[in-house]
């Protein structure tokens, strides 16, 4: 889509809702557009993030423990995430390293690590939610990732003043994503991912969004607060974003080195 269409559909979008008659509901205040401008949309949220670093208060597991409490996490494109889970004493509860290929997580509570190939479940072993490590950022960022070869969709939710779109794969994957119809730019409310049969891999709820800069000043509408959920894992986590986070800084590649310990191999965790 030419980029000035992209633009004025966004500038549009940016005037005030109309009011509507009682029992109808919110009526769009700006032209229907349609699904390729919504995954054009999409595109350019994903585009504009690069890299993050963020304090945060989330729920994370130890083993078959799970524990709530400040987790750091920094992340950049090419599936590079670095976190670490802190004890009340801001020790170190746990730490996880993908650096681009490989993973390795290091149980200190358990004396135990494990190493592997960096993907969906690397990430699960701390957090209990199986996303690509790229897929985490553009979530933390208030972007999503969309399915390979999407097809679908848009429909206006008029009750909740929400954009709704509704998307099928190449690989028969479904995807909903839902945006804010309300405010001057379509903020990601939730992005839900299905397997082909229909099971839920998993879903993303954000809230609370505001404008945090980059090191150049440029502004990012991101959520503060997101949750994150996993039925097949029962596994429902809250993130609070903290105040300290960073949009795009420049994270070398030694950041997220983790070297192992020799210590012994943990156990997969439970279903």
């Amino acid at each position: 889509m030419p980029t000035s269409r992209l633009a004025a559909l966004l500038t549009v979008a940016a005037l005030p809702v109309l009011a509507c008659c009682p029992g109808k509901g919110t009526p769009r205040a700006y032209p229907e557009p349609t699904v390729a401008d919504v995954l054009a949309f999409l595109e350019t949220k994903r585009a504009a993030v690069a890299s993050f670093r963020a304090d945060s208060q989330m729920d994370y597991w130890v083993g078959d423990d799970r524990f709530r409490g400040t987790v750091w996490v920094m992340g950049k494109l090419g599936a590079y995430v670095r976190m670490n889970a802190l004890k009340p004493d801001d020790s170190v509860a746990a730490d996880l390293a993908c650096d681009g290929t490989s993973f390795i997580y290091i149980d200190q509570l358990n004396n135990c690590e494990l190493m592997g190939p960096c993907n969906e479940d690397s990430i699960a072993q701390l957090l209990r939610v199986p996303l690509a490590p790229d897929d985490f950022l553009y979530l933390a960022l208030g972007a999503t990732p969309v399915v390979d070869g999407a097809q679908g969709t848009l429909s206006w939710d008029a009750k909740r003043a929400r954009e709704v779109l509704q998307l099928t794969g190449s690989d028969g994957s479904q995807q909903t994503i839902e945006l804010d119809g309300r405010g001057r730019t379509w903020n990601l409310l939730r992005s839900e991912l299905r397997a082909a049969d229909g099971t839920v891999i998993w879903t993303a709820d954000h809230t609370d969004y505001g404008t945090v800069k980059d090191e150049n000043g440029n502004g990012f509408v991101i959520p503060g607060k997101s949750n994150f959920k996993t039925p097949a894992e029962k596994s429902d986590l809250l993130v609070e974003w903290g105040d300290r986070r960073v949009v795009n800084p420049e994270l070398g590649p030694e950041k997220f080195v983790l070297e192992p310990t020799g210590a012994p191999v943990c156990g997969q965790h439970k279903k």
